[in-house]
């Protein structure tokens, strides 16, 4: 009986410590970059911005400008 406690409250601890399924894919993120400049995706690379990793888009806006936008890659927030 205690084994089965153990196991199941080890199991909620690795569900509740690997947040993975809400990291933010590549392409999450072009989507957003392209929607937040309404420009034509470049690339995606990952990248940092001071300790967190962060999705780097480069975008070409219609007016012929190329933007470097940074989204959060753990909540899809644009930097």
């Amino acid at each position: 009986m205690k084994s089965v406690l153990v196991r199941s409250i080890l199991a909620a601890l690795v569900v509740l410590a690997s947040p993975a399924w809400a990291d933010v894919s590549r392409d999450d993120a072009a989507a957003l970059a392209q929607r937040l400049s309404s420009g034509r995706v470049l690339s995606v690379d990952r990248s940092e911005s001071g300790s967190r990793p962060v999705w780097r888009v480069k975008v070409l806006t219609a007016q012929g400008q190329v933007r470097v936008i940074l989204i959060d890659i753990a909540s899809g927030q644009a930097l």
